[in-house]
């Protein structure tokens, strides 16, 4: 079992950039893909962005692509988002998820999640 820990979001205006961590407690925290998924006030969750378990791959949204950066670092337990150039529309509780296998976009293949951190964009 894994626990998965968000920290990093807040309050930022248009075109500022955050930096989203998760923090795994497994020990074979190294054997999950993670993804990461966005949910806003009356949406449905989305797929934001996915790493594979080594971190050399990496998969993305259309509406991030070329803005936000997936990356882990396996020897510390946690994966990270980069989110630069933010837009009003980027604002959602955002929820780092972990699977054992590869399906990147689809919230049902995850086994485990974050509890969530906000992320506030102002125009």
């Amino acid at each position: 079992q894994v626990q998965l820990v968000e920290s990093g979001g807040g309050l930022v205006q248009a075109g500022d950039s955050l930096r989203l961590s998760c923090a795994g407690s497994a020990s074979t925290f190294k054997s999950y893909a993670m993804g990461w998924f966005r949910q806003a006030p009356g949406k449905e969750r989305e797929f934001v962005a996915a790493v594979d378990w080594s971190g050399d791959y990496t998969y993305y949204a259309e509406s991030v692509e070329g803005r936000f950066t997936a990356s882990r670092d396996n020897a510390k337990n946690t994966v990270s988002l980069q989110m630069d150039n933010l837009k009003p529309e980027d604002t959602a509780v955002y929820y780092c998820a972990a699977q054992t296998g590869w399906g990147p976009r689809h919230p049902a293949a995850y086994d485990y999640w974050g509890q969530g951190t906000q992320v506030t964009v102002s125009s």
